[in-house]
């Protein structure tokens, strides 16, 4: 297979995924190695393809159903996981996290959780790589873009959120 073939089938690969997919697994499938992958990855997305790298793989960014939302949160790294599945909880899907970093400006981290079995993925990652949040750079001040599926699920969740005194309060910083 030469190195168009093997794209083609890198695109063909992730459009047919509904999870994300590593780099490894596709270096198994295409019978070449991971760094192969990743220079492929920058050639496809460089032409246009519009590929996401997150945590746990590639995706091809679909179109996001529902409504793009930003919400600006306060807490501690022990408060993640109440954070995270409270917007599970309501049915939006964290997109990514950004921080507003002193030295680099923003640095935005895609995390792509929609349930509480994402939110359990993610913090064992976490804890496995030993991995501080993004947050832990801003003293635990950031902000996630949310896809919500309605308006109201959104007011429901920053209100839960709110409650449990984890939204960035004005003055706070």
């Amino acid at each position: 297979m030469n190195a168009a073939q093997r794209r083609d089938l890198i695109v063909k690969r992730l459009a047919q995924s509904d999870s994300p997919v590593s780099a490894t697994v596709l270096a198994g499938e295409c019978q070449v190695s991971r760094q192969i992958i990743v220079g492929d990855i920058a050639l496809l997305r460089a032409s246009g393809s519009d590929i996401q790298a997150t945590p746990r793989g590639y995706l091809l960014r679909e179109k996001e159903e529902g409504i793009l939302r930003t919400i600006a949160c306060n807490h501690s790294e022990e408060e993640m996981a109440l954070e995270l599945n409270l917007c599970a909880d309501y049915g939006c899907t964290v997109r990514d996290v950004v921080v507003d970093h002193p030295i680099y400006g923003q640095l935005t981290g895609q995390l792509r959780i929609s349930s509480r079995y994402d939110v359990e993925r993610f913090l064992d990652q976490s804890r496995r790589e030993q991995a501080a949040p993004l947050s832990f750079l801003t003293r635990g001040i950031h902000i996630h873009t949310l896809i919500c599926p309605s308006q109201q699920a959104f007011e429901g969740l920053s209100r839960a959120l709110e409650e449990a005194g984890l939204l960035l309060k004005e003055g706070e910083r």
